[in-house]
């Protein structure tokens, strides 16, 4: 993922990599974890295998997948290739859980949303 971070919604847990060894903390991926927590989803900070998410794949809970960062605010993933194979995600489409975060955190940036959080700061009239 480079630069990003990335999230995996399965059923309906949010799960990102700690921040250990090469994860670094980022705005953008700190926000997307606060937000999730705000609405009430289970967000989780752990190792995730590919075991794990090809068995979601094969059980149809692998909902979304999503990278994070500064410029892309979030950005959808549709397809991931593992050891030669290729596996669509929602169908290669963008997912309502990554539209609605991007929708809220350029909302927020621009004024036009509330910001729960305190966020934003005015810096002149």
């Amino acid at each position: 993922m480079g630069t990003s971070n990335i999230f995996f919604l399965i059923g309906d847990e949010l799960v990102t990599a700690p921040l250990e060894g090469t994860i670094l903390p980022g705005v953008t991926r700190d926000s997307v974890i606060k937000m999730a927590r705000h609405w009430g989803m289970t967000v989780s900070e752990r190792r995730l295998s590919m075991e794990e998410v090809l068995q979601a794949v094969e059980t149809g809970t692998l909902k979304e997948v999503f990278a994070s960062g500064t410029a892309a605010v979030v950005s959808p993933v549709g397809q991931f290739y593992y050891q030669g194979k290729e596996y669509q995600v929602n169908g290669g489409k963008t997912g309502p859980l990554t539209e609605k975060l991007y929708n809220e955190i350029l909302g927020i940036q621009y004024g036009e949303k509330e910001d729960p959080f305190g966020w934003r700061m005015k810096i002149s009239d």
